[in-house]
This record gives C-alpha cells, structure tokens and sequence, in this order.
C-alpha cells in the first residue's frame, strides 16, 4: 500500500438520514422527509452520509441523482451493498457453493453510476453477515469483487471475529479495498475494535454496544448513546489509523431516537472539526427538543 503523503480529510456522520424517530429530537417536529437530507447537511452540518436502504432496495440513478441534486458539491456518499452481494450468495443451505452475482454487481454499479460521475461517491461499504465465514470460496468471493465494481472504491466490513486474521488483510491490501473498524458489543463471534487501515481509505463504522444484538429488533439493536468519555477512548486510534489514509471516514450507526447525530456532532468537536456549536446543534447534542 502506497502512503498518501497528504494530510487526511476527515468526514463525520450517520448510517442514514431519513428516520421518524428523529423528529422532535434531531429534526424538528414536523419537518418533511423529502426536506430531511437538506437539514442534515444544511442545519446539522454534516458532509457525508452513508446510505444504508440500499442493503434492501437496489439504488437507481433516479432516486441519487436527487439526492446529488439536493446538496452541495462538497458534500459526499458512501453506499452500503445490496443484500444479494453479500447476505444471499449462497446456493445452499450450508453456504458452501456460491451464487454467480455478477449481474448484482453489475445493476448496483449502474445504480450508484450518478454518484461515480459526478465525483460525489467516497466508497461503496460492502459488509458481510455474522456468518461469512474465511472459507476459501469466501476468499475468492472477495478477491473478484474489484474486478465487478470498477471505478469504484470499496471497503469492507466483517461481523464475524474469524477474519480477524493476517491473510485476510493482506488480500484487502493486495486487492486495494479498505477495511472497516467496527466498535461494536463485546460479544463472542463480533468482531472487536481493531484499529487498522489496508487502502487509502480509512474507515470507522460505530455500532454502539447493546448487549441484546443477537436478540432485540433492527431498531433496538443499536439504541445505545455513546458518552463523552467513551468517544474520547477513540480519538488517538482515529489519528494513528487516519495518518497517511486520503480520507477518514467516521460514521455513527446507532440511528435508534437520534442517538448517531449526537454522537456525530460530538466526534466532529473532539477532532476539532468545528469550532463551536450553533444552537440548533447544541440542541441535538445536549439532547433538547429540536
């Protein structure tokens, strides 16, 4: 892996925008869905977002040309894989002969295709389930997905701890894919928080630690709020991992009543990305009605 000689661009932000249950707490009460994306970025002051609905609904060029359409130029997408690249891929029940996804690959590509031209896609997030094991078929699964993306950065994220293993880093450096740091519960199989970086991209996916994740609901499994003194554990592994990465990228997935904006806002001041909260902010952070 070639060093980027260049200082790192930070980007803070969530797993998504578009929630009910940050009305009255992130968003004001009220406020439109087709205004939220605007807010997040225009109010909230965010520049990045990563868009996780694509993981259950194959993106078009209609639906992210809008959304380019409806912020800045400065303003950057990371987009998390379909389903049918990463959870359905298998032709068995034993998940030992894999699907051909190429043409999954291929309609992902061309759904995203507005965000590659217009120069506002940071990287496709290509996370796997608890249960993709480090197989060999699974080796090779990985080493073909550049191959299927061209033009497209990736960065991939693995649940299960089993990867946690140097083989597998040496195929994301040799195949120029990042790897996510994942914080994440304590809990046997997840991966723990291992600070590293394989490509150019440095990359951050904060889950929060709700010890009922095998159990609870889509939505339960990640309410939890980071306290202050726990964000604060992050900040020296950021730095080191970041140094030499052309951009970092640090998103906030516990999306449960608001929870990833306030975490976000304040991961944005303990890296001294702003100066000083606007009120509208300081709301969202101190937890006050929006």
């Amino acid at each position: 892996m070639e060093p980027h000689t260049e200082q790192t661009t930070f980007r803070v932000g969530t797993s998504g925008f578009s929630f009910d249950d940050w009305l009255g707490r992130a968003y004001p009460a009220g406020l439109a869905k087709t205004k939220m994306l605007e807010y997040y970025e225009r109010v909230l002051g965010f520049d990045t977002v990563e868009l996780n609905f694509t993981y259950y609904a194959m993106p078009t060029p209609r639906t992210l040309s809008s959304m380019v359409g409806r912020t800045n130029p400065g303003f950057c997408f990371v987009v998390r894989s379909h389903k049918d690249m990463t959870h359905d891929i298998w032709q068995d029940d034993d998940r030992r002969l894999l699907k051909d996804t190429s043409d999954v690959f291929k309609a992902f590509r061309e759904g995203i295709s507005p965000l590659v031209d217009t120069g506002r896609l940071g990287c496709v997030l290509v996370q796997f389930p608890v249960f993709f094991y480090p197989a060999p078929q699974n080796f090779d699964y990985l080493r073909k997905m550049p191959a299927l993306m061209p033009g497209v950065s990736l960065v991939v994220e693995f649940r299960n701890r089993a990867w946690l293993r140097p083989d597998a880093y040496r195929l994301l450096e040799e195949t120029g894919m990042g790897c996510c740091v994942v914080d994440e519960p304590k809990l046997p199989r997840l991966m723990p928080f291992e600070p590293r970086r394989t490509s150019d991209i440095a990359y951050f996916r904060f889950h929060g630690r709700n010890k009922n994740w095998f159990n609870a609901s889509r939505e339960e499994r990640y309410n939890y709020l980071y306290s202050a003194d726990e964000l604060r554990e992050f900040i020296p592994s950021l730095r080191s991992v970041s140094a030499g990465a052309k951009t970092t990228y640090t998103f906030f997935n516990n999306c449960h009543a608001g929870a990833a904006a306030r975490n976000a806002l304040m991961m944005k001041q303990m890296l001294g990305l702003i100066d000083a909260l606007t009120p509208l902010q300081t709301h969202v952070v101190e937890g006050l009605p929006a």
